[in-house]
């Protein structure tokens, strides 16, 4: 018999001890978008993830990221109906234990572990390439210290970051928006281009892009706009969940399809030639169409980008861990430090937990991080797909929540889709994710299961509100 989470009962006070494992509800859906925006950080992603993507996909990197944007919309839509169903500060592993089993909700807990730990150094260590205008230092030793700085801010209240941030992302999206004039108005080619399916040889050539390389790379696509799940991370945080989450998970996609997509195909079409979008010098590309002051400009605002997008993924992966051992899925003494709030309200050793390691990371190869990253989000959105196929059974179906248009079809489709990506994949991410996986297993054979009634206990919070 599947081995599935009934909804929680209100926690007593006992449960709860002196309160310190409650979060406090202290932002709306304005400050949970600001918040959840900062975390796509649609301006770093444009500028540290994408130039990778048009390294391998050339003419198609739009329209790769334009059929991940489509694939996320389903994405979305489960997030939205199962983040109002299931509002826990755990996220997917909150929603994928109630609704498939407490092993399906391990397994997505360590998918979005490797996630939230991997992505902000791989954001982080691009900040050197931005700040060379004024400094040159080397990127792992930046990206440690951005680590860190988003570390300490994490630790303050919430109300405070999401202003802190929204400043911040003001700034990106006027760097965003001035690469699109820029590209647009320099424009070489036409819009064809965009589906022109064409990459710079190794030997001065063209190289056409297969199929295959579009299914490839729809992995780090999906990654591309991956932070829209933040909201269902701050749904005990948010005043109105069963109501703002939905709102916070839809708009943030949209918005920030819109702010890198845009810019992208301004780039493939101002680019002077096929080696010069391979290559992928956003920077040179912008100092060439304007100045170096407007260059300048432009490589500080996405530097200030990249140190948001810090803060506010140390924010949500601080979340996670919190949840984590509120849930009991370490052992007790872990567990006591792990959900320990400080004077702002912010799970502080959660917090350092997840800031100090990911600043160590930012000393391990690059592209091991992209490739264990991409397939982990596209395993974890497949195992979400799940959950809401599963999402309206039993007492879920009469429970208050966001309903998707179009269920089943959409998670079934996209259960389909994902699968193939995931397959897709290079090999060597697929093992180094799977024995991850696999290691992950064996403690939930050998420590959680056999504690079934003491550990891995997924609740929602008590004051969850319409």
């Amino acid at each position: 018999m599947t081995d599935t989470l009934r909804p929680a009962e209100p926690a007593s006070a006992a449960e709860t001890g002196d309160g310190q494992r409650k979060l406090k509800r202290s932002i709306g859906v304005v400050g949970g978008t600001l918040l959840t925006l900062s975390c796509v950080t649609p301006a770093s992603t444009l500028f540290v993830v994408v130039p990778d993507l048009f390294g391998t996909l050339g003419t198609a990197t739009a329209l790769t990221i334009a059929i991940g944007s489509l694939l996320c919309i389903a994405v979305a839509f489960c997030y939205a109906e199962l983040g109002t169903l299931i509002p826990s500060a755990g996220g997917e592993y909150a929603m994928v234990s109630t609704l498939a089993g407490r092993l399906a909700g391990w397994l997505v807990f360590v998918l979005s572990l490797l996630v939230v730990v991997i992505v902000p150094p791989v954001i982080a260590m691009g900040t050197a390439d931005y700040i060379a205008p004024l400094v040159h230092v080397d990127p792992a030793l930046t990206g440690a210290g951005v680590m860190l700085l988003a570390t300490l801010a994490g630790l303050l209240d919430l109300r405070a970051n999401a202003w802190i941030t929204g400043v911040f992302l003001v700034l990106e999206v006027i760097a965003a928006a001035v690469v699109a004039v820029l590209g647009f108005s320099h424009a070489h080619r036409g819009a064809g281009s965009l589906v022109s399916l064409q990459v710079a040889g190794a030997h001065g050539g063209i190289d056409p892009v297969t199929a295959a390389l579009v299914v490839s790379g729809l992995a780090i696509a999906l990654f591309v706009t991956q932070g829209f799940s933040t909201a269902v991370y701050l749904s005990e945080e948010l005043e109105h969940p069963r109501r703002d989450v939905a709102r916070t998970v839809l708009a943030t996609l949209a918005i920030s399809t819109v702010i890198i997509l845009v810019p992208v195909a301004a780039i493939t079409m101002g680019a002077t030639d096929l080696k010069e979008l391979t290559g992928g010098d956003l920077s040179a590309m912008v100092t060439a169409w304007s100045n170096t002051a407007v260059g300048t400009f432009v490589s500080l605002c996405v530097a200030l980008a990249i140190v948001n997008a810090g803060i506010v993924m140390v924010i949500q992966n601080s979340r996670v861990l919190f949840a984590s051992a509120r849930d009991k899925a370490w052992p007790t003494p872990v567990n006591g430090l792990l959900s320990r709030l400080g004077r702002f309200g912010s799970p502080w050793v959660a917090t350092l937990t997840v800031g100090v390691p990911g600043a160590l990371l930012c000393f391990v190869d690059l592209d091991t991080l992209y490739g264990v990253t991409g397939v982990s989000v596209t395993a974890m959105y497949l195992l979400v797909a799940i959950a809401a196929l599963l999402g309206r059974r039993d007492s879920h179906r009469h429970t208050a929540a966001w309903r998707m248009p179009l269920w089943p079809a959409v998670p079934v489709l996209l259960i389909a889709v994902l699968g193939y990506v995931l397959v897709q994949q290079d090999p060597a991410y697929l093992l180094w994710t799977g024995g991850i996986t696999a290691v992950a297993t064996l403690y939930w054979a050998l420590y959680l299961r056999p504690r079934r009634d003491t550990h891995w206990l997924v609740s929602l919070p008590e004051d969850t509100r319409a």
